[in-house]
């Protein structure tokens, strides 16, 4: 219970830091995220909470995160290596 309770307080903090300082967020979040992805100064309720669930999250079970972000790194890792070693047997003429 006290886990949850912790949760939803930093949950809250990030939510409400992250609207209060969305200007200067939205900035460092374009110059970070790829052209696709890129906040425009728009949908500050959307990155906001994402923001504030990744964050509280984070806060209170590091580890899972830590774990969860490792996991995605392999694939990736094992994505990008696949399609490389695939594109090299592709004959292109």
């Amino acid at each position: 219970m006290a886990q949850v309770v912790i949760w939803l307080i930093a949950f809250a903090a990030i939510l409400v830091l992250s609207f209060k300082r969305w200007p200067s967020l939205s900035a460092s979040l374009d110059c970070l995220l790829p052209g696709a992805m890129k906040t425009g100064g728009d949908n500050a309720v959307v990155w906001s909470l994402a923001l504030a669930v990744i964050g509280a999250t984070t806060l209170v079970r590091p580890v899972d995160v830590l774990m969860t972000a490792i996991v995605v790194g392999i694939l990736v890792l094992v994505a990008v290596k696949l399609g490389g070693w695939a594109m090299s047997k592709v004959d292109f003429h």
